[in-house]
């Protein structure tokens, strides 16, 4: 069922990572829908995703599916030179 989202079995498609790349509010937690599962996104306080839970939700909004971690290095200029996702096994 998530495979739709991998180019290979641990690596997000191209099309989820662009989604996430955009600016969200600061410090916050977004859920959203991306095809036919249920994303929570979890900002830091420069508004770009760093957690993400990807999968179905349940009542109380909980996602039963897999927990990714980004990687953001920057230098001293601000410019990114290191943008990387990875999988950090299932969440129920």
């Amino acid at each position: 069922m998530l495979e739709v989202f991998f180019r290979n079995s641990m690596s997000l498609s191209d099309d989820l990572i662009k989604k996430l790349k955009r600016k969200f509010e600061p410090s916050v937690t977004t859920q959203f829908r991306y095809r036919t599962n249920d994303i929570v996104v979890q900002s830091d306080n420069e508004g770009n995703a760093i957690r993400m839970f990807i999968g179905k939700a349940d009542e109380d909004g909980t996602i039963k599916g897999d927990r990714y971690s980004r990687t953001l290095k920057k230098d001293r200029e601000g410019k990114i030179i290191k943008d990387h996702w990875e999988r950090k096994g299932r969440t129920s």
